[in-house]
């Protein structure tokens, strides 16, 4: 009876054993194999291919990743990378990826700076609207963008999407502005009665243009097209002595009014 049981039992616990013998091989394998290719210098990094800057170099970009040839690429997490890089202002969207045996592609997609925006203090501004960084004047941010005025940071805090809406409007603005032959854009003015102002510089001159919370696309074209009329139409001292041109009649939409310094000094 004794000899019976003691084989039942046995028999009961040879599979169990054989499967913790099969399994304790097969982690045993697994553990080897991440050693192998965390450790291995097959996987060693040996280049780290970046695309996609024009703000930031590449010293930079590496920098933000705190990754290096020789690092592991095993090792690397590319989501953190990613979240790493889009921590800076520059970057609007980072990916990541590994290309094995030894290769780490970054690409990058970069904001671009479409103005300077004055809230208390400079800001680069994008298409949208959005301001995104300070700019760094002294290090040569904003070289050649229109300035935005008018746009307190007081309604930025209060209604940003509002605001960067009015923002954006004025740089499309703006934008078709300089698209044309034109004095040289300075700068966006937004105000809410007044609506936006161009100033534009050689020569010096304010453009009341149109309600750019209201106006539309072809509603801007047209008003543009009355300036580039009423601007060819002037002579070369005329046009040196306008400093105010009034787009914004709404009583007559087809009338470009002029205030004029002195024809003889242009002042």
């Amino acid at each position: 009876m004794i000899v019976r049981a003691v084989g039942r039992a046995l028999r009961r616990s040879l599979p169990i054993a054989i499967v913790l013998a099969i399994l304790g091989g097969v982690g045993g394998a697994a553990w080897a194999g991440y050693r192998f290719l965390t450790t291995s210098p097959r996987f060693a990094i040996t280049a780290i291919v970046v695309s996609g800057n024009r703000a930031l170099d590449e010293a930079s970009v590496r920098a933000r990743m705190g990754v290096g040839e020789g690092d592991n690429i095993f090792l690397v997490r590319p989501a953190r990378l990613e979240a790493a890089l889009t921590g800076d202002p520059w970057v609007a969207k980072a990916e990541v990826h590994r290309e094995l045996p030894h290769t780490l592609v970054v690409e990058i997609e970069e904001r671009i700076a479409a103005a300077l925006i004055d809230l208390d203090g400079f800001y680069l501004c994008a298409d949208d609207g959005h301001p995104f960084k300070r700019a760094d004047l002294a290090d040569g941010d904003g070289v050649g963008l229109p300035i935005v005025t008018g746009v307190g940071r007081k309604e930025m805090l209060a209604a940003p999407a509002e605001t960067e809406r009015r923002i954006a409007r004025a740089i499309a603005a703006g934008r078709a502005w300089a698209s044309g032959d034109r004095p040289r854009l300075g700068e966006l003015h937004v105000a809410v009665r007044r609506g936006l102002t161009v100033f534009g510089y050689q020569p010096a001159v304010a453009i009341h243009v149109v309600d750019i919370d209201s106006a539309s696309a072809a509603e801007l074209t047209a008003r543009l097209s009355r300036f580039d009329q009423a601007w060819a139409a002037l002579t070369p001292g005329e046009r040196a002595a306008a400093r105010t041109f009034h787009l914004d009649n709404a009583a007559r939409p087809d009338h470009v009014t002029i205030g004029m310094g002195d024809l003889r000094t242009g002042e």
